[in-house]
């Protein structure tokens, strides 16, 4: 089999991050990488949903990523009902 090599650049923490989650799968850096590329060529995009989150989910997620505590809640009903009518 033929192959091409692929260059990125990515941070540090992102990259030790992510490496440390394959090594638990099992798999090579490479090898998550071409699982990509096959999912992006067998789905015709991106094999998952790329979307800006509105306001309150993205304030959420910057709590949840700086170790603040953020509202959860046991179900989506629940949730819905803290919201304003």
């Amino acid at each position: 089999m033929k192959t091409a090599t692929i260059h990125a650049r990515i941070e540090p923490d992102t990259k030790e991050k992510a490496e440390k989650v394959l090594r638990k799968l099992g798999l090579s850096p490479t090898e998550a990488i071409r699982i990509f590329y096959r999912q992006i060529c067998l789905g015709n995009g991106l094999p998952f949903p790329v979307e800006i989150p509105n306001k309150r989910t993205a304030e959420t997620l910057e709590k949840s990523q700086r170790g603040e505590e953020v509202e959860e809640f046991d179900s989506l009903d629940d949730m819905f009902d803290t919201w304003p009518s």
